[in-house]
């Protein structure tokens, strides 16, 4: 059964270029011109993914994935014109997967898209599924964070990030290969992304997130994760 993909865009040629572009791929798509009508689709139509523009008429973006994220997991990849930062953290903060910055190709998207379900697909086989580093528990079952025993409350994505980086400790990553094992991206994407992500998780397990002890930044090359011990002060 084709899975389903709702297209929320004001205008009419990219969101029908869109339509047409994601069902040649086999996808069922829906659309809506406004974030009224979305938030009317999304709960109609149960889409599996949701590409949603930031600059709606009626309801902003913004405020249709608060809608979106307080009722369903649904992936929401963000598709915003404006350059700013702030826009684009903002999305990822109230609940987005991801953003794409326009003008993008629709090959761009569609390899966001195959990511995404991709992502889904994947079993997680990670034996053993508690890691121990110092302070720090990461129980890879029950999808949690431990810091001395207490609970830090981590986004589903910053979690996942942390657990690729404890599995491969000591391991150095740059932007782009986080993007490929993390996010699932097939090509270098918005990097962006990714110092967003370790700035969250750097202010939830770290005593100093300016000093860090546990992911470090590697000058040039990208971060990595240290297991404390001799000689392996913070990097920042």
């Amino acid at each position: 059964m084709a899975r389903t993909i709702l297209v929320v865009d004001d205008e009419p040629t990219l969101r029908e270029t869109l339509v047409e572009a994601l069902e040649d791929e086999g996808y069922r798509v829906v659309a809506a011109a406004d974030g009224r009508e979305a938030v009317k689709r999304f709960r109609a139509d149960h889409p599996d993914l949701v590409l949603l523009d930031l600059m709606l008429p009626e309801l902003s973006g913004i405020e249709v994935c608060r809608i979106i994220r307080a009722e369903s997991g649904v992936p929401i990849i963000m598709l915003t014109a404006r350059s700013s930062e702030v826009d684009k953290v903002v999305g990822l903060e109230i609940g987005a997967d991801d953003y794409v910055t326009k003008p993008f190709s629709i090959r761009e998207l569609s390899a966001r898209v195959r990511a995404v379900f991709r992502r889904g697909e994947q079993v997680v086989t990670a034996p053993p599924s508690l890691l121990d580093v110092g302070s720090i528990q990461v129980d890879l079952a029950g999808h949690r964070v431990l810091r001395d025993g207490e609970p830090v409350p981590l986004k589903p994505k910053v979690f996942e990030l942390l657990a690729f980086l404890v599995r491969n400790a000591g391991q150095v990553f740059t932007r782009d290969q986080l993007l490929e094992r993390v996010w699932g991206y097939d090509y270098a994407g918005e990097t962006r992304t990714v110092d967003v992500h370790v700035h969250w998780l750097r202010g939830a397990i770290e005593e100093d997130a300016a000093n860090p002890r546990f992911v470090q930044t590697v000058r040039g090359v990208g971060y990595v994760f240290r297991r404390p011990g001799p000689g392996s002060g913070p990097t920042g």
